[in-house]
């Protein structure tokens, strides 16, 4: 009995300092290091399903999950500003927004303006339209003399660019880019006949193909499978970066990474963390 009396308060402390530090966030920011008090202020071009796209009035998408799981672990509240893609990178070093979260491929160019914390891998495909009436084969030779839709400032753009300069180098016709605002404008480019093809994320055609088979399809083998994505932060701000990152280690612990890879039907290849 007397082993029983003092052995209870001492279990009765540490199980009660288990329960404060499992309330206690992942890790935490300054206030005064926020856009807002309280905010996970992130900046997001919401035209990329299915990462980041409006459904109704309503942001949805897989990053719209993760940061809320963030949000979460980091006690503060995700705070969305819908932009253009291109304005992304300026509200984020104009201090606007504290993070980008919107599907950022991870480039050398963009790595010298901002620092990246990676959360997922993913792979690209050619899609064209049903029945491929230009007989494309995939990112080959085929796409020469042909016009390919992309987002205008995003990786599609460079890597369409990048095509053109090897068909032009081989003596072949160049590829026609032609940029536009958001991935679904390119999508309905290359609907209305307007395009011969665009180039979308690996899980952007698995949703592509479910919704609209009968529209579209992709032909060719993936094409830069080991494409990072990342959140991104001010060049040189180490305090997010830590925070992201810790918080990222809790939700890949706790089993929500899994979870939102296998909501959103990502095939299994984009896992980077879990």
């Amino acid at each position: 009995m007397i082993a029983k009396t003092r052995l209870g308060p001492r279990l009765a402390a540490f199980f009660a300092t288990l329960c404060v530090a499992s309330a206690v966030p992942a890790a935490t920011l300054a206030p005064d290091a926020l856009v807002e008090k309280g905010a996970l202020t992130y900046g997001v071009a919401a035209t990329f399903a299915p990462f980041e796209y409006k459904d109704g009035d309503k942001l949805a998408g897989f990053d719209i999950d993760l940061i809320q799981a963030l949000g979460k672990k980091l006690g503060l509240e995700p705070k969305a500003m819908n932009m253009e893609f291109k304005g992304l990178i300026p509200a984020l070093q104009g201090s606007r927004v504290d993070l980008i979260n919107s599907a950022m491929y991870i480039n050398p160019a963009r790595s010298e303006q901002v620092d990246f914390v990676p959360y997922l891998k993913i792979g690209n495909q050619v899609i064209v339209a049903k029945g491929n009436p230009a007989k494309i084969t995939g990112r080959d030779n085929s796409l020469c003399g042909k016009s390919i839709a992309v987002t205008l400032g995003g990786i599609q753009e460079t890597q369409a660019r990048a095509d053109n300069e090897r068909c032009t180098k081989a003596g072949l016709a160049p590829v026609k880019v032609l940029t536009l605002p958001t991935a679904q404008d390119s999508a309905l480019t290359l609907r209305q006949g307007r395009a011969d093809a665009y180039y979308d994320s690996t899980p952007g055609a698995v949703k592509l193909m479910n919704e609209l088979g009968n529209v579209f399809e992709a032909v060719g083998p993936e094409f830069e499978s080991n494409t990072l994505i990342g959140l991104a932060v001010r060049k040189g701000d180490g305090a997010t970066k830590a925070a992201l990152e810790a918080a990222l280690k809790e939700i890949v612990a706790d089993g929500t990474y899994s979870k939102l890879i296998a909501k959103w039907k990502f095939p299994d290849s984009v896992g980077l963390l879990n």
